[in-house]
C-alpha cells in the first residue's frame, strides 16, 4: 500500500464549516531507522489539536492528531523496541503529520505498549496526557515518593489533570492534592481521581485555597494561567513553584518577592528537539502501562466518537473548544 486517508486542514475555519477539517489520500510515510508504521485504530482529541486547527497556518495540507493507538505493521531498520503486530500507544510529535490518518509513522522512542488491559479506545485518551502530568510532576517538580507538601491542580478535570490526580495518589502519598472544579460533578469526578480538597476556581479561589494550606501550596500546576499571576503570587508559598503548560503570562514579576519557580511545560519538547534522553518518553508510557495494568490508573475517557473520519473529528473539535469537557473525547473503528 502506497497511499493512505488522512484527515487534516487547509484553511482556519471554524468547525461549523464542513471544510474546516477534510479527508485526503496522502502518501503512506517513509520510514526512518527508528521509525514505527502503525495502523491507527483510535485517537483522541486534545486543545492543542483545536488550537492548530483554529489559528495556525497549514501550509497546505496539514494532518492533525497528538495521541493514537493501534498496532505495528512495520518497523525501520533500526528498531528495538517493537515489532510489527505490537499493539502500542503514543502521543507524536509536534514537528511531524499527526496521527488522524489510517497510517502512521512515529518514532520508537516516543512509543509505548498499550495496556493490555484497555481497549484501542480508552489507551488512546492516554499519552498526551500521562507525558505532560508526569513530566510536570517528576521533571519540573521533581517530586519523589518521600515528598510532602500541598500540590494545587487548577483545570484538574481536563485531560492533563485527571491524569495528574491519578499519578499523586498512586505514586506520591506525602503530597496532599487541591484540585479545582466548578460544579457537583466536577468535583465527584476529581475526588474520585485522588484529589483530597476542592476549590471552586470561579469563587474566591485566594481564600479557599489559604484555607485549607494557609503557608501556600508549594506546587501549583496550571492549564489556564494568563492573567493569574498576582492571584498566584498570593496562593504559593515562599520558594513554591508553578507548571505552566498554556502560553501564559509574559511578566512574572509578582512571583519575585517569593523566589517562586516558573515552569513552561510542553511534551513535545523532547521528540522536537531530538534530546539525548529521547528515549525517556517510551519508558515513561511504559510504566503508565504498567500503572494502568495494575488498577492504579484509569483511562480518562468519557465520551467516545465513531467512526474516525471528518465529521466526528469536527465534532470532538466543537466539544472540547467549549472548555467544559470532563476527561478526554476519543475516536474510534469500533474497538
Amino acid at each position: 500500500m502506497t497511499t493512505t486517508t488522512a484527515i487534516g486542514y487547509e484553511n482556519n475555519l471554524p468547525t461549523n464549516d464542513p471544510a474546516s477539517l477534510i479527508e485526503r489520500t496522502i502518501d503512506v510515510p517513509a520510514l526512518g531507522a527508528h521509525d514505527l508504521l502503525v495502523e491507527v485504530r483510535a485517537v483522541s482529541v486534545n486543545p492543542v489539536d483545536v488550537k492548530l486547527r483554529a489559528g495556525a497556518h497549514a501550509g497546505g495540507f496539514r494532518v492533525l492528531g497528538f495521541d493514537a493507538a493501534g498496532i505495528v505493521r512495520e518497523v525501520g531498520d533500526a528498531v528495538t523496541l517493537f515489532a510489527p503486530g505490537d499493539e502500542v500507544f503514543y502521543a507524536g510529535s509536534i514537528d511531524r503529520p499527526g496521527t488522524n490518518q489510517r497510517l502512521h509513522g512515529v518514532d520508537e522512542r516516543i512509543v509505548g505498549r498499550k495496556p493490555r488491559s484497555l481497549s484501542f479506545a480508552d489507551a488512546a485518551a492516554l499519552p498526551l496526557t500521562a507525558i505532560t502530568a508526569w513530566e510536570t510532576l517528576f521533571d519540573r517538580f521533581a517530586l519523589t515518593p518521600d515528598d510532602t507538601g500541598t500540590l494545587l491542580v487548577i483545570g484538574a478535570t481536563g485531560g492533563v489533570g485527571s491524569v495528574m490526580l491519578q499519578l499523586a495518589e498512586a505514586l506520591l502519598p506525602g503530597v496532599t492534592v487541591i484540585a479545582t472544579a466548578s460544579d457537583p460533578e466536577r468535583a465527584a469526578w476529581v475526588r474520585e481521581l485522588g484529589a483530597e480538597h476542592t476549590v471552586d476556581h470561579h469563587g474566591d479561589l485566594a481564600a479557599q485555597v489559604l484555607s485549607l494550606a494557609p503557608g501556600g501550596v508549594d506546587w501549583l500546576f496550571t492549564a489556564h494561567s494568563e492573567g493569574q499571576i498576582g492571584l498566584y503570587s498570593q496562593i504559593v508559598r515562599p520558594f513554591g513553584q508553578i507548571t505552566a503548560i498554556d502560553d501564559g503570562p509574559r511578566d512574572i514579576a509578582p512571583l519575585k518577592a517569593k523566589s517562586i519557580t516558573w515552569h513552561w511545560k510542553l511534551m513535545f519538547t523532547r521528540p522536537l528537539h531530538q534530546t539525548p534522553d529521547l528515549i525517556e518518553q517510551h519508558r515513561l508510557l511504559d510504566t503508565v502501562a504498567g500503572l494502568v495494568d495494575d488498577s492504579r490508573l484509569r483511562t480518562t475517557t468519557t465520551r467516545t466518537l465513531t467512526p474516525i473520519n471528518a465529521a466526528t473529528l469536527r465534532e470532538a473539535h466543537e466539544l472540547v473548544e467549549t472548555g467544559r469537557t470532563l476527561g478526554k473525547i476519543v475516536l474510534h473503528d469500533g474497538n
